[in-house]
């Protein structure tokens, strides 16, 4: 192992937002202007390829992930989970749902698909996918590929209890919003380490109001969005 995991990114200084650059108008969340941007995605290059450094023990392994925009009334959001605590990768944090190909998927969209009804019961049926991002390479050796999808309401979740600790949307506005967007730094064994996250504050599943701690991985990932959609 090349560099130790960062164990609490909460206490990691915030350098600074970056409230300079503008939202993404929200005529380009509607359904319509995200299907016609994904359309023309070809040749986009990423703003954050992955996390740096791989940890040295570890063999990659391709994986992927799905990004779940419900069409809410209210605005779309973004479906996410906080992992359960005794996970051996990704304890406690927030990501979407999503993991580890396997031999028997078709392609990257099978796999974001199948992980998604395994983790939070999420049925296709309601998934409407509409692109994919640039490979995302994880710090523990995953190449992720954020498969983009729009989501139907009226789909009801049931949660592997052993891998999701809890399921919850967050505004895709507030996400797309730089403002938002806190970057980390931080020293060890003299190289610089820097991270972005997106503390929100809202209600999870059961309705009682929480601060989610979005950093990371999946920071990084909706950055990406941000600066796709942003373009």
């Amino acid at each position: 192992m090349t560099r130790p995991p960062i164990l609490d990114p909460q206490s990691v200084p915030v350098l600074g937002t970056d409230a300079h650059l503008s939202a993404v108008p929200a005529d380009r969340l509607r359904a319509d202007s995200l299907r016609r941007r994904f359309g023309g995605a070809a040749g986009w290059e990423p703003e954050i390829p992955g996390d740096g450094r791989l940890f040295a023990d570890r063999t990659p392994a391709h994986a992927s992930v799905l990004v779940p925009l419900v069409a809410r009334a209210a605005g779309p959001t973004v479906l996410l989970t906080r992992r359960t605590d005794h996970l051996r990768d990704h304890a406690g944090q927030i990501s979407f749902p999503g993991g580890r190909a396997e031999d028997s998927d078709d392609d990257v969209v099978h796999t974001a698909l199948r992980e998604a009804q395994e983790e939070v019961g999420l049925a296709a049926e309601h998934v409407d996918v509409i692109g994919a991002l640039p490979v995302y390479t994880t710090v523990t050796g995953f190449i992720v590929t954020p498969v983009v999808a729009l989501v139907q309401p009226g789909f009801t979740l049931a949660l592997d209890e052993f891998e999701v600790a809890e399921a919850f949307e967050v505004p895709l506005a507030f996400l797309m919003d730089p403002a938002h967007h806190q970057r980390h730094e931080f020293e060890f064994a003299g190289v610089q380490r820097r991270f972005l996250s997106m503390p929100w504050e809202g209600p999870g599943a059961d309705g009682q109001v929480r601060r989610y701690f979005i950093w990371g991985a999946t920071a990084a990932m909706l950055r990406n969005l941000y600066a796709f959609l942003a373009a």
